[in-house]
């Protein structure tokens, strides 16, 4: 898949609000997402792309409000920018696929990794174990 799909072909394949956090970069509130309380097991596949991006072995609950992961799913599948907004100096994380904006990683984890991807539920789709890729954008 094409990092350079248009703004148009998103828009037809996301809602509004997944829009916004997705392609634009927004953040949804803490405690408000799908997953940040789920621990299910699967995979957590990119909304837009549906590429693997976290295992649930992974997820662990870190009181942000956020889903929280100590390491990606396959090395290189997220990426890694300087963000600087907000007077604040963080690292957003990326679909590396597709360049869906999934959140932000902190070296403040509480696992051997010492990382917590700190991921909007609104970039992400959990996929049960036993269930094929379904619901991502293609």
């Amino acid at each position: 898949m094409s990092k350079q799909m248009d703004e148009n072909y998103w828009r037809n394949k996301l809602t509004d609000k997944e829009f916004e956090v997705c392609r634009e970069g927004g953040t949804e509130a803490p405690f408000s997402g799908e997953y940040w309380d789920v621990f299910d097991d699967g995979v957590y596949r990119c909304r837009c792309c549906g590429e693997a991006l976290f295992d649930s072995g992974a997820k662990f609950e870190s009181g942000c409000g956020w889903p929280s992961f100590d390491a990606e799913h396959s090395n290189g599948v997220v990426r890694e920018l300087p963000d600087n907004s907000y007077g604040m100096q963080r690292v957003e994380i990326r679909c590396n696929k597709c360049d869906s904006h999934l959140g932000h990683v902190f070296e403040d984890g509480p696992t051997n990794t010492g990382l917590r991807y700190c991921v909007n539920s609104l970039s992400v789709k959990l996929e049960a174990e036993g269930e094929g890729a379904e619901g991502a954008a293609e």
